[in-house]
């Protein structure tokens, strides 16, 4: 659920993702879901976990899961079409354990904030 990253600049990174038609996580209503929002937050950290990795010369992306959610406000749930922007900043790293923070807006508005810890497997480098 994170179609580009699209910056890093040292412990930030922002990506986007579009809400389409048959998301998993899109409600009755049409509007994607709490946890949808908390998802694509997560595949974020992933996104520049593997992006870390292979700058440090690993072949692969590592697998992520998500290990806790903190402090999680959803100010609204987006709609089909809408472009989500999210900015993850990590903030600490321990044992392949990572604690991120992370707002996402849409349309310049905000969408979510939360903190989380993501558990990474490790990678096999080059």
């Amino acid at each position: 659920m994170v179609d580009c990253l699209l910056r890093v600049e040292g412990d930030v990174a922002e990506t986007c993702f579009t809400v389409r038609p048959g998301n998993f996580f899109l409600d009755d209503d049409g509007l994607l879901a709490e946890t949808g929002v908390m998802e694509h937050i997560a595949q974020s950290a992933s996104a520049y976990a593997g992006w870390r990795a292979r700058q440090a010369g690993a072949r692969t992306a590592p697998v992520g899961f998500i290990g806790e959610v903190k402090k999680f406000c959803c100010y609204r749930r987006p709609a089909v079409g809408e472009e989500l922007h999210t900015t993850v900043t990590l903030r600490t790293e321990f044992d392949g354990i990572l604690v991120i923070g992370a707002e996402t807006q849409a349309g310049g508005l905000p969408v979510a904030g939360t903190q989380m810890k993501v558990a990474m497997e490790p990678v096999t480098q080059n």
